[in-house]
């Protein structure tokens, strides 16, 4: 049996390289309430279906932190899993509304790579992700920078 692997080393990752994470997530109605009462957004859209059905989409929303949370913890097997941090987050945006019952998927494309000034044991990379739904519907996109390990230092 081979041991699971937990991220890929600096020396892996190619610009240009995508990488369809194969983990996703079905989100259920209990992920959306505990997401909200754990970060105190109680806000009627995501909670109350009442409320929700008489809102612009007619239904709850699922509260879009929690879809970026989501989206980041797909990609940790492959992007992040070896990192030492992760630097930064940027240009996050939310393309489309994400409902109970969605199934969340998520692809990666790597952007930049360069060592590392300050750490000679590790490198940077920038990738873009992509979170997109059970319709091919892209629902989240961001940026991010990652101080991964590498392999030989």
């Amino acid at each position: 049996m081979e041991a699971s692997k937990l991220g890929s080393f600096f020396e892996s990752f190619h610009v240009g390289d995508v990488i369809e994470h194969s983990l996703s997530k079905t989100i259920f109605e209990s992920d959306n309430n505990l997401f909200s009462l754990l970060t105190m957004n109680h806000h009627p859209v995501h909670l109350n279906a009442d409320y929700a059905s008489k809102q612009h989409h007619g239904k709850i929303l699922v509260v879009g932190t929690l879809v970026f949370s989501l989206v980041v913890g797909i990609t940790v097997p492959d992007i992040s899993g070896k990192a030492i941090a992760n630097l930064n987050y940027e240009s996050v945006n939310h393309l489309h509304p994400v409902f109970i019952g969605d199934t969340i998927y998520a692809k990666t494309v790597i952007l930049e790579k360069r060592e590392s000034k300050s750490r000679k044991d590790s490198g940077l990379i920038k990738v873009e992700t992509t979170g997109f739904n059970q319709d091919g519907t892209d629902v989240l996109k961001f940026t991010r920078t990652v101080l991964v390990k590498k392999a030989q230092s």
